[in-house]
């Protein structure tokens, strides 16, 4: 006989309990994703270097409707609250200090991918076409690419296109504003 063990599954609200009462820690590298805690993670230098050309970079082309987020919680459904490397995010008086961006609130969600790219291709992907964002990056350290996907449909994206070296991609809703893709990853190839 075989017996398979329950799984417990969390609500946004119980994850924020647990937080709340110390279970979970303001350090501990988690995410809450279809009702289960992952572990994030750790952020190596070529990572963290990625994400700051990023900040440095959008945060030069933003207006000020939109705010950038950087390893911020989002909100996507009652089950799911993931942190994105980046996310922009509509600018709110409060700075969201009410509860964090959900779906109505992200223009783009960017992922930067090392270790990580399958879980952010098959786990985050779908969860953010389900909750209908409009636009998400994965910045795939590993092929020094960017995939951007956008038109959601259920769970996944009817169109990606995937951005290289030596090529710029538009941010949405700035107008005539792009990124190039050197200025992700910079002027030299790490070791790695």
């Amino acid at each position: 006989m075989i017996v398979q063990g329950s799984r417990h599954l969390f609500s946004v609200e119980d994850y924020h309990r647990m937080r709340a009462a110390g279970i979970l820690a303001e350090d501990d590298r988690v995410e809450l994703l279809a009702g289960e805690i992952r572990a994030m993670s750790p952020v190596g230098p070529y990572h963290a270097a990625v994400v700051k050309r990023l900040n440095h970079r959008l945060s030069q082309l933003l207006p000020a409707t939109l705010l950038l987020s950087v390893q911020d919680p989002i909100q996507l459904s009652d089950m799911s609250e993931p942190e994105p490397d980046v996310a922009i995010v509509t600018a709110r008086d409060d700075f969201y200090e009410g509860g964090h961006p959900t779906s109505d609130d992200i223009v783009l969600v960017i992922e930067v991918a090392d270790t990580t790219i399958v879980y952010d291709r098959d786990e985050k992907l779908p969860r953010y076409a389900q909750a209908m964002l409009r636009e998400v990056w994965i910045i795939d350290i590993g092929s020094e690419q960017v995939e951007q996907y956008t038109d959601p449909y259920n769970d996944q994206y009817r169109t990606k296109l995937t951005w290289t070296r030596g090529q710029a991609l538009p941010v949405p809703t700035i107008p005539a504003a792009v990124i190039a893709v050197n200025d992700i990853f910079g002027m030299l190839t790490p070791s790695r």
